[in-house]
């Protein structure tokens, strides 16, 4: 089954995002605060990132790591497109993603994941603003990483990009800029993998009024207070 054609003046936000579960992602976060308390807030960062997908004003797409969870990410974004990732590493599966988007009629599209709460609302606006001009957007992270990518354009081979490491931001700019697409850089924030991430996360989020944001300043403060 092929995606529908988008017919939305607004970019595509698409959440690649896994299940949580116990031993499936956030093991570095496990390794220092348990895997019980690592798996309850990956939950709660994945009810943050589909608070934004709600909240997004064209076509939306959810993208789990594994086939055999479509029925679940169906249901937990029924406005959403759902298209499983292919195999392969993230660069692999991001191609393959973003290739059978843009041959349904997806021009611009929005990557995020689903550990990225601080992004806000005008984060997301000032995306959509440099889309306008540049053929890329990226907003960095902290690590070195990135925490949004957008392009109007088909992606450069990602394959070999160094995921995952403190290099992969400049890397990733490097690579579509070798590809011959002008690339804006849009700002900075920070995504959940260590313990004092959530020490972090409890200052940028204080003033933050969205509901999954309020539930999981909630259950940071717990947990930061657990393992203090």
């Amino acid at each position: 089954m092929f995606p529908e054609e988008n017919t939305s003046p607004h970019p595509t936000l698409v959440l690649v995002c896994k299940r949580p579960a116990i031993g499936h992602g956030k093991q570095r976060l496990a390794a220092r605060i348990g895997a019980e308390a690592a798996l309850r807030i990956a939950e709660w960062l994945l009810d943050c990132a589909l608070e934004d997908l709600g909240n997004w004003p064209g076509a939306t797409v959810i993208a789990p790591d594994q086939r055999v969870h479509r029925d679940w990410a169906s249901a937990l974004a029924p406005q959403a497109l759902c298209l499983p990732q292919g195999s392969g590493n993230l660069g692999e599966r991001l191609n393959a993603l973003d290739h059978t988007l843009r041959a349904a009629g997806h021009r611009r599209l929005v990557f995020i994941g689903s550990d990225a709460p601080a992004l806000r609302p005008e984060h997301y606006q000032r995306v959509r603003i440099a889309l306008r001009e540049a053929d890329t957007v990226l907003i960095s992270a902290s690590d070195g990483g990135v925490v949004l990518m957008a392009s109007n354009r088909p992606w450069p081979d990602l394959t070999e990009l160094p995921w995952s490491t403190a290099d992969l931001g400049q890397a990733l700019a490097d690579a579509c800029r070798e590809a011959g697409h002008s690339v804006a850089l849009c700002g900075e924030s920070f995504d959940i993998d260590e313990q004092a991430d959530l020490t972090r996360a409890l200052g940028e989020l204080a003033d933050d009024p969205r509901p999954a944001r309020r539930r999981l300043l909630h259950s940071l403060a717990s947990t930061c207070g657990e393992h203090a």
